[in-house]
């Protein structure tokens, strides 16, 4: 039963993601934890969503937003889903090179372009969705290691850390909180996970062991890496007095700290969750694209692998062109994912509340709770984030 929410997991859960824990972490000490909690819950109710779509639409979900809600709807939503994986395709990029050259040495960037060769020849394969899943579940469980390891060797205040899921909001962390939304409540991944459940057949009598096994765990374990590496960089800001706002110089301090196997362990981390992502960002982008434009809605048609392409090319392209601050970019591209977030939030609520193609696998009252509080969330930090920008 275990599969798509991993893949899920492994999308959300990338350098943008790492690079703004690192920040909240280094800059705000554990008083950020919180966001962490609450997104990774509002996180767990939309991927059900999805989950119920994928077993209840007898299509697939961007297919059935045309039949139900009009194709316009339906290409807004593909092209938007692009957007956001455009985005991501830079952050991947840059850790993927990043987490490599900190482990063997070497140029970032012939890291970056080495690791977007591989990716792009995994992708190559016919049933690309079924060794996706086999590769970054792998990846996840080494990424679980390496970041478990790291936070105990880094020996946090661990009473400070559970203060820290208390919500607060320290001055000048907005937009740091939006980011982190945005990569650790991510709607985008949530929406993917109808594809992953239509591409595992999965049945309405099976849905209860899928939420037990995988719809959980998939999502809990990335919220959980999330929140240990903010309380890896804290403990770093209180035990040396220095700040580490980038994954670069986290390692340097963190080296001398916990010696050459923490660091170790924590690159490792870094790649997994790069190259994880990667994998994940180009095989979803690809496929909903590809529905969108009604030429297959499975991560092995010609038009899929050619989107894939595309982002893979993209990322690798920005890092090449702005090697200054990669970490900066990775910021700025995370955040800005939220302004397309609330859109496929809202057709995820549409989509499972409809009596006619859900039956008896549409929102009961507290999928409808929890949806509308993740609604709410996502539309502030997007008013919030333009407001930023205007500003």
């Amino acid at each position: 039963m275990i599969g798509p929410a991993f893949v899920v997991g492994a999308w959300q859960f990338g350098p943008g993601n790492l690079a703004s824990a690192v920040q909240a972490g280094s800059t705000y000490s554990y008083t950020l934890v919180w966001v962490i909690a609450v997104s990774t819950i509002l996180m767990i109710f939309f991927t059900d969503m999805s989950v119920r779509l994928g077993i209840a639409t007898p299509v697939s979900l961007i297919s059935s937003i045309k039949e139900h809600l009009g194709r316009p709807v339906g290409y807004i939503t593909g092209f938007g889903v692009f957007a956001i994986t455009l985005m991501f395709s830079v952050g991947n990029a840059v850790g993927s090179g990043l987490g490599l050259s900190m482990i063997f040495g070497g140029s970032p960037v012939l890291w970056t372009i080495l690791c977007t060769l591989a990716v792009g020849f995994i992708l190559l394969f016919r049933n690309v969705y079924a060794i996706v899943e086999k590769i970054l579940i792998a990846i996840v469980a080494l990424m679980a290691i390496g970041f478990v390891s790291s936070a105990f060797i880094a020996r946090p205040d661990w009473v400070r850390s559970l203060e820290g899921l208390m919500p607060q909001i320290p001055a000048g962390s907005e937009i740091l909180i939006v980011a982190l939304v945005g990569t650790n409540f991510s709607i985008n991944a949530a929406f993917y996970n109808a594809y992953g459940t239509k591409e595992r057949r999965r049945t309405a009598a099976e849905y209860r062991d899928v939420t037990i096994v995988d719809t959980v765990p998939g999502i809990v374990a990335p919220g959980i890496m999330t929140a240990l590496v903010i309380v890896v960089a804290a403990a770093v800001l209180g035990r040396t007095g220095e700040e580490a706002t980038t994954i670069n110089a986290l390692a340097a301090i963190f080296e001398p700290l916990a010696g050459p196997v923490g660091a170790f362990l924590f690159a490792l981390g870094l790649s997994g969750a790069a190259f994880s992502s990667m994998i994940a960002n180009a095989t979803a982008g690809g496929t909903m694209l590809s529905d969108a434009l009604g030429k297959g809605a499975h991560s092995g048609s010609p038009t899929a692998k050619a989107v894939m392409a595309i982002l893979l090319a993209f990322g690798v392209t920005i890092t090449v062109l702005f090697q200054s601050s990669p970490v900066g970019l990775i910021i700025i591209a995370q955040s800005l994912t939220v302004l397309v977030a609330p859109i496929l939030g809202i057709l995820l609520m549409i989509m499972s509340n409809r009596r006619d193609l859900m039956g008896e696998l549409r929102n009961r009252w507290w999928h409808n709770l929890f949806g509308a509080i993740g609604l709410v969330a996502i539309l502030a930090t997007s008013l919030r984030l333009i407001l930023s920008l205007t500003s």
